[in-house]
Order: C-alpha cells, then sequence, then structure tokens
C-alpha cells in the first residue's frame, strides 16, 4: 500500500478521497453515486451499529424491518413529506424485461409488464411506516411503539461524495407512536442525547446540539432536533436529527386510537436517523496527511503487534501471548504474520488505517524485557517494559479516546466566532471559516438571503441558548439570542 496521499491542506477534498480509497474503506461502484463498502469499512460501520444499537435497545426500542418498495398513492399521502424528497426518489414502473428483437443478446422493457401502481424505493420509510401502524393501534393500550429498523435508503443525489452523500446509503431509522404530544417530545430529546452522547463518547466528535430552523426540518416534521459538528475544513456536518412529527402522519394515514376517557385521537408520532455519513465525519473530524486516525472504542483494530524485522518463530509466540492477554481485556488485536514485507511499509500502512496502537517486538525488546509502543494520534513512541505492557496499552487506549475528543473541542472552539456585522460575517466566513455565532432577526427571507450571498446556512438553534438582546447581522433587525451559521456538507 503507498503511504502518500494528498495534503489536508492542499486538497481538502482529494484528501479526503485518498484516505477513503487507500485506507480501505470504500470503493467506487458500477452504479453512479453508488460505493461498495469493503471488509474493513464495514468492520467500522458493524462497531459504530453495534453501539447504537445496544444504546436504543437501553431505552426501550426494538428492532424491526419494512419494504424498500413504497406505493405511490402511500408516499403522497403526507404532502410535506412528499415534496421534500420528490426529486431524490427512484421510481419502479415495471417488473419483467424481455429480449429486444432488435439487438440479439439485448433486454428491454416489457410494456406488458407495466405496475398497476408505481412504487417509490424509499427515500425514508415514514409512509409505509404509518400505513401499518394504522393496522396496529387502536387503543391507547397499544402505545407507545418503539421501533427501529437498521436498513438502506436511496435519495438519488446528483452530487456524491463516498459516505457523505450517496445516491444508495445505510442507515438506521428510528419510528415510535405515542398517546401524547409531551410523550412524543421527550422521546425526540431523548434520542437526541443519545446520538449526542454516541458521537462525544465514541466518536470523540463534539457536537453542537440545537433544533433546525423551519425551512431547514425534516419535510413533514413539526420539529428537528439536530447534532452539528465541524470538520477540519472548517465546514459543519450534521450528524444525526431527531424528529417531533406532531400528528401529521397520524392524520395523513388516519391513524387514531381509543384514549382511556374512551375519546378518539390521532396518535403522537418521531421519528430519528443517523447513517453511514458518520464514517465521513469520522474520516473529517480526526484524519492527517499520514491517513486515517480512529478513536480506539470504534476502531476495528484497536492494537497491531508487528514483529521486527520479521515474525520467527520466537517473536510470534511472545507476540501471541501478548494479543492473548490484550484480547482478554476486551481488546481487538491484530498479530501481524506477514513475512514479505518489510516493517517501514507495514507501519505506513497501520498508519494509514488508523489503527490506535502498534506495538513493535524484535530480539533486542526480548532481550531487555521491553517492547516498543506507538500511538497514532501523536506519533509518538516510548519504550515499555513487557511486565507492564498490558496495563500500560489499556490505559494509553483510554487516553488516545480523550485527547481525539479535546483536541477536536480545542479545534471548534478556535474556529467559533461571534460576528455582529455582515462586512465581517463575509470575510471570516472566507478566511476562516468554521462556526459563526451571530444573532438573526427569526425571518426566513433573511435566512434565504445570507444563503444565496454566501452559501452559508443555519446549522442550528442551540438548545442552550440564552436569550441575548441584539441585532441580526443581515437585517440589523431586533434578535434575542445568536445562532449558528456555518458553510456544511
Amino acid at each position: 500500500m503507498a503511504k502518500e496521499i494528498t495534503g489536508r491542506d492542499e486538497n481538502y477534498s482529494q484528501w479526503y478521497n485518498d484516505i477513503v480509497k487507500k485506507a480501505g474503506l470504500a470503493d467506487n461502484s458500477a452504479v453512479r453515486g453508488c460505493m461498495v463498502i469493503k471488509p474493513y469499512g464495514y468492520a467500522l460501520w458493524e462497531n459504530m451499529r453495534d453501539q447504537l444499537d445496544s444504546m436504543f435497545k437501553e431505552t426501550g426500542h426494538v428492532n424491526a424491518y419494512f419494504p424498500l418498495f413504497v406505493p405511490k398513492s402511500l408516499f403522497e399521502a403526507e404532502e410535506k413529506n412528499a415534496e421534500g424528497f420528490a426529486k431524490e426518489c427512484a421510481i419502479v414502473t415495471h417488473y419483467r424485461l424481455k429480449n429486444d428483437p432488435s439487438q440479439k443478446g439485448r433486454l428491454m422493457v416489457d410494456p406488458e409488464a407495466k405496475l398497476e401502481e408505481e412504487l417509490i424505493v424509499r427515500p425514508t420509510s415514514e409512509a409505509i411506516i404509518w400505513n401499518t401502524y394504522r393496522d396496529w393501534i387502536q387503543s391507547y393500550r397499544d402505545l407507545p411503539i418503539l421501533i427501529n429498523q437498521w436498513a438502506n435508503v436511496v435519495r438519488w443525489e446528483m452530487r456524491t461524495r463516498p459516505f457523505l452523500r450517496t445516491a444508495e446509503f445505510l442507515w438506521q431509522e428510528g419510528h415510535t407512536a405515542h398517546a401524547t404530544r409531551d410523550e412524543a417530545i421527550r422521546e425526540s430529546l431523548m434520542i437526541h442525547d443519545v446520538y449526542t452522547k454516541f458521537a462525544e463518547e465514541y466518536m470523540a466528535m463534539p457536537v453542537i446540539k440545537g433544533y433546525k430552523t423551519e425551512s431547514e426540518r425534516f419535510a413533514g416534521a413539526d420539529e428537528t432536533y439536530t447534532i452539528e459538528a465541524l470538520m477540519q475544513d472548517g465546514k459543519a456536518l450534521q450528524a444525526g436529527t431527531s424528529h417531533f412529527l406532531g400528528q401529521n402522519f397520524a392524520k395523513a394515514f388516519n391513524v387514531t386510537f381509543s384514549n382511556d376517557k374512551n375519546e378518539n385521537e390521532y396518535v403522537w408520532a418521531t421519528s430519528w436517523g443517523v447513517s453511514t455519513r458518520l464514517i465521513g465525519a469520522l474520516i473529517m473530524t480526526h484524519s492527517d496527511d499520514e491517513g486515517l486516525v480512529l478513536p480506539p472504542k470504534l476502531a476495528p483494530t484497536q492494537v497491531v503487534i508487528v514483529p521486527i524485522p520479521k515474525p520467527d518463530a520466537v517473536l510470534l509466540d511472545k507476540a501471541n501471548q501478548i494479543a492473548t492477554a490484550l484480547k482478554a481485556r476486551g481488546i481487538r488485536v491484530l498479530v501481524d504474520k506477514d513475512e514479505t514485507k518489510r516493517p517501514g511499509f507495514k507501519f505506513a500502512e497501520y498508519e494509514m488505517k488508523g489503527i490506535p496502537v502498534r506495538l513493535g517486538l524484535g530480539n533486542r525488546d526480548l532481550e531487555n524485557n521491553t517492547i516498543e509502543v506507538a500511538r497514532r494520534d501523536t506519533k509518538e513512541k516510548q519504550s515499555v517494559s513487557l511486565d507492564n505492557v498490558i496495563d500500560h496499552v489499556e490505559n494509553l487506549l483510554a487516553e488516545i479516546q480523550k485527547n481525539l475528543f479535546e483536541r477536536s473541542v480545542k479545534f471548534r472552539s478556535e474556529h467559533t466566532t461571534r460576528v455582529d456585522n455582515f462586512y465581517d460575517f463575509k470575510e471570516i466566513l472566507e478566511t476562516k471559516g468554521g462556526f459563526l455565532l451571530c444573532h438573526w432577526d427569526g425571518t426566513s427571507e433573511t435566512e434565504d438571503k445570507i444563503k444565496e450571498e454566501t452559501k452559508a446556512t443555519i446549522r442550528c438553534i442551540p438548545l442552550d441558548a440564552p436569550e441575548e438582546e441584539g441585532k441580526c447581522v443581515y437585517s440589523g433587525k431586533p434578535s434575542k439570542r445568536r445562532v449558528f451559521f456555518a458553510k456544511a456538507y
């Protein structure tokens, strides 16, 4: 594996693409805008998925699966949702091909196999799920329904980038039904907290918790809660959203229940999701010009042991002993048994893959009862006694996890600027980037004009924003709090 990648400061977009490819995360596919997730990339997704799945189940949710296809009439039932996704929909119109008589060996759509009703390939599952919930819910005793599904969805994006924006991607989507408005809002906020905890404690990625403006909400939602992260190029990334859907979908699909007073009411709803774009977030939050940098809690391999200069029987025996002891602590370990590659090549390869800790073991180390320990985040190396290496590595993994989070917090702090006039807004946006914390007059007209002139959007209105009298950065009209602006992915 070649070590060289485009410099992060030279061409950020190419740097990102180089890491995706050379770290073995994903490849392009024969389908425009779709990617092949390679085993290493999928192992990373599995670790993220399994942790999130555990967190969802701890809060009382269960998994189910709903169809990939949505009848067009159901998709159209909630108008705002249908309009919001209409331009990204893939549609199935026929169910059979036949031989093309004009070109031997070619196939054509069979005109006699046209579907009676066209099917939408799901861009999201609210329609098919709420049509199902209508049959599941009759009484308040049937509530709440707390369901999540792990699935793929299709959104026909024109401009794609692996993990960040693809025509097909993997995700989870929760869809819950409740008897009261307050219960549904609590659900939305609880999931918002779950996403925050996962991002910060597992991804080591600090996020801003807030809610979206009306124009940035999920189509069909009354409120969208979001977590927003800052990437190393100064652009924001929406890392997860939780939506309070009110009774919009219940009314669209006539989902009602008999309450404890025997009165009929519409059900209250939420939906929420994160996707494989979190892998893109991990890359852009932590990685460097030597390749991928992964937080230990999610790294497919946390420790690699490299016998130097090659894995002879004595070195392998000791390496396997160390690996067994580390695995007993729940640490994911790889012993390098390759006899064909030189140590320098292996080191570069494991740096590219972002393995948090590398142990180098040679015959001289054995004589001295030591081992070389290298950490990926700072590239520091030290010699550690073999008697203490297990405890040392366990503690080091925790230290790396903490360091990645703290340096990301520091980066975000250094790239968050309070701005009070539009001249400074434009200049800082172009020169420094990052989050701009500004007053906004609360109108969609101002929001649209700022986006049109600068490509910056309101990423969120922070949940903990204190009231502060001020003037809108664009219009000069009165404002009572600051919001976060940024250019975004």
